[in-house]
């Protein structure tokens, strides 16, 4: 009795185009990112350049903060890309015009904003992403510009990018001690 069986010819063609699509998929390379998240950066509006209201990191994700910077502006005004990237979202979240745009792993967020980009649209550093809009008053009697920064899930202070943000030291460390071996053993004769 003959156990080995062949597939009927039939499914040949399908094998053959099934394999040749996995080999295509995996043969082309992911597609880069729009650039790295290297700079060179731009404030979003024009000068003068005055913080209304700081960063202010949340001390865990589900607490309060202020997750980006607030930059007097008037209503109306041209809204600029901080970088080169590629604008991954312009539209309306709860009622606010809103546009990111992704840099690398960074992305950046622009609010309250009348959209002159769509998604998908490849932006240089100081190209007009939208124009300010006239929105409650989230700076008290100042229309102004909230400007986030995102590294993945990550909020940052986004005058880091401008040269303006907090840094923050850390102390140093010493080098670890080295562990001893048999060979550093100090060496003594009972005699």
């Amino acid at each position: 009795m003959n156990l080995t069986r062949r597939p009927p010819a039939r499914l040949f063609p399908s094998i053959a185009l099934f394999l040749a699509s996995l080999l295509a998929w995996t043969a082309v390379p992911a597609v880069p990112p729009a650039v790295a998240d290297t700079g060179p950066w731009a404030w979003p509006v024009d000068a003068p350049h005055v913080v209304l209201r700081p960063f202010v990191a949340p001390p865990s994700p589900w607490s309060a903060g202020h997750r980006g910077v607030d930059l007097l502006t008037d209503d109306g005004a041209v809204v600029r890309s901080a970088g080169a990237g590629r604008v991954a979202f312009a539209g309306r979240v709860a009622g606010t015009g809103v546009v990111s745009v992704a840099h690398g792993s960074l992305r950046t967020t622009y609010l309250p904003v009348t959209p002159l980009v769509e998604s998908g649209t490849p932006v240089a550093p100081g190209d007009p992403i939208g124009t300010l809009l006239a929105s409650p008053p989230h700076c008290g009697a100042h229309p102004c510009l909230h400007w986030g920064l995102l590294d993945g899930d990550a909020y940052l202070d986004p005058l880091a990018l401008v040269g303006r943000g907090r840094h923050r030291l850390l102390p140093s460390v010493p080098a670890p001690a080295r562990a001893l071996t048999p060979a550093d053993a100090p060496c003594c004769r009972h005699g």
